[in-house]
């Protein structure tokens, strides 16, 4: 009976995580023909039936979207105090941690992941990025260049389609697009004047993953083109802009070979020490408590980057005392994210005969371009620009009766407004790094995280240059009343944590090698964030998902060798 119910809850592998790696783990291993298990500690959401919010208008919220302060509740809930998502907050004892410096842990706990919140901007990395750390000595050396990747980014391109323009910039390699959303003209000058003033920085229709021209592939997914609503954190009906929920689930699901479990909290990961490999997960039921096992052949870890790092340190046996394959002692070390400190504004006093018509999901943005070539400043690596120039209704919320009719039927718009932000790269540092506390545990018993990430010198040197350049474009352009600040937000605020459970080339400085193998454990793949071994500027989620398609074709191919 006991061997029953181990092989009605064995499979040929386990993707612990629904998100954008996890859809594609379970998409790719399905595909092949393998029995896959996709585990998610958080609740089901179903594409379309599960986006209670999807397309409603303001007026159909009891306060237009607002919260009384009274019900806003759950992790995080200043960042969810708009109606239209308060249903992607955490109850406030899901995830209790250790803050031995501040960090803003974002979490998507739901079938889908982050995939549904995700801002969904993305771009190609070139051997600028895959050589960051060997040129300039911090961290390892990549295992792998942009050869390697080309390939995958044009297979996982063309499956999730993207929007966004071909720009010819070698810091920037050109992708699969369909017609992107257009510059505003404010936009539009600003890209003219960088060119002539600068030469060496470009303003470009920012790559975003949307349908603007829906090909076969798409249609299959039953996805449509994105129809500008920018609702798109409530969850888009239309499938316009990429999920797992949208895409990667739905067709693993056509295979017939996949089962999905959600409200599965991942303790650990099993090792067996005579057979010298993992052979399982044991989760705890989010709703029963109950301690359940798995088993499976393979297993890909794409629980996030920080929960995959706390999983693989939790996964402890007397071959591994420390967490699993890490024999170094670096596992949850060299955490990385991106530098959201640096915003700027600043109004425009021409164009006052054109105004934006619709909306944009998507926005311009600026390619790195400090530290490209050569080593020019005081601090390493660089820093992209996001963008958006707008004009809004000059509008005056207290008026009424005829006032406020005449307002309305007659608008009048404001002057012209350019909104910057920074994405710097956050040089991963030994020091940064997340632990298991010894002495405090969650609801589900399992040890509870402590972060102990902090900005260093070099993110404080980088974020006073955007500062100062940005202000300087400002002023160059005939900006008024320029506003770039410092904002000081913490890290972990701009969603992008990376690192922990490296790549590289050399067991004894780094936990994965090229294919996102563990080094000492061959049958457990990290395709996540907590793989990546340095940031880049670009938003990563992108290359997440093409490493994912990488290592789970290799993973495939390795298990018919019988080499796993």
């Amino acid at each position: 009976m006991l061997q029953d119910s181990k092989e009605k809850r064995s499979y040929d592998a386990i993707v612990i995580g629904s998100g954008a790696s996890g859809g594609w783990a379970a998409k790719e291993l399905t595909e092949k023909g393998l029995k896959t298990l996709v585990l998610e500690r958080g609740r089901m959401v179903r594409h379309i039936e599960d986006y209670p919010t999807a397309s409603k208008a303001p007026w159909e919220f009891e306060f237009r979207g607002a919260v009384p302060v009274d019900k806003r509740s759950g992790v995080g809930a200043a960042n969810w105090k708009r109606e239209e998502t308060m249903h992607w907050a955490l109850a406030e004892d899901e995830q209790p941690y250790i803050e031995e410096k501040p960090f803003r842990w974002f979490r998507g706990y739901h079938v889908g992941g982050k995939s549904l919140l995700w801002a969904r901007g993305t771009q190609r990395w070139s051997d600028f990025d895959f050589e960051g750390p060997v040129r300039d000595g911090y961290a390892v050396d990549w295992p792998i260049r942009y050869k390697d990747m080309e390939p995958w980014y044009s297979y996982v391109e063309t499956f999730v389609g993207f929007a966004g323009s071909r720009d010819g910039l070698d810091v920037l390699p050109d992708q699969i697009v369909q017609p992107g959303f257009e510059l505003s003209c404010l936009e539009k000058h600003y890209s003219e004047q960088l060119k002539v003033m600068y030469g060496d920085r470009h303003l470009i229709q920012g790559r975003c993953a949307h349908l603007t021209d829906p090909q076969q592939i798409h249609k299959d997914q039953g996805r449509n083109k994105c129809m500008n609503q920018n609702m798109c954190n409530r969850g888009c009906v239309y499938g316009g802009y990429f999920s797992a929920n949208a895409s990667t689930l739905p067709w693993a699901g056509k295979t017939g070979n996949l089962t999905l479990r959600p409200d599965s909290v991942v303790e650990s990961i099993i090792y067996d020490e005579q057979k010298g490999k993992a052979v399982g997960v044991r989760v705890i039921d989010r709703l029963t408590q109950e301690s359940i096992e798995f088993y499976a052949k393979i297993i890909f870890v794409n629980a996030s980057t920080i929960n995959s790092n706390a999983i693989l340190l939790n996964s402890k046996s007397s071959r591994f005392p420390n967490g699993l394959g890490n024999d170094n002692g670096l596992m949850g070390k060299f955490i990385t994210c991106h530098n959201y400190r640096g915003k700027g504004n600043a109004a425009f006093e021409g164009f006052q005969d054109k105004f934006n018509e619709g909306r944009n999901p998507g926005h311009a943005y600026v390619p790195r371009f400090r530290n490209v070539y050569r080593q020019e400043t005081d601090f390493l690596r660089g820093y992209a620009i996001g963008m958006s120039g707008s004009r809004q209704l000059d509008g005056n919320g207290e008026l009424i009766g005829d006032a406020l009719r005449d307002n309305l039927l007659n608008p009048k718009y404001g002057l012209w407004s350019m909104a910057a932000w920074m994405q710097g790269e956050m040089v991963p540092e030994e020091s940064n790094h997340i632990r298991l506390s010894a002495e405090e545990k969650d609801k589900y018993g399992i040890p509870k995280l402590i972060m102990s990430v902090e900005w260093k010198d070099n993110d404080n040197k980088m974020t006073a240059d955007f500062v100062q350049q940005q202000s300087e474009m400002y002023e160059r352009m005939g900006f008024k009343n320029i506003n770039v600040i410092d904002s000081g937000a913490p890290p972990g605020s701009d969603i992008h944590e990376m690192g922990g459970v490296r790549m590289g080339n050399d067991p004894k400085t780094s936990l994965l090698n090229k294919y996102n193998q563990l080094h000492h454990c061959k049958n457990v793949f990290v395709t996540d964030g907590a793989c990546m071994t340095s940031g880049s500027t670009q938003n990563p989620t992108l290359t997440f998902m093409t490493l994912t398609a990488r290592a789970a074709n290799y993973a495939v191919e390795e298990l018919n060798k019988m080499n796993l």
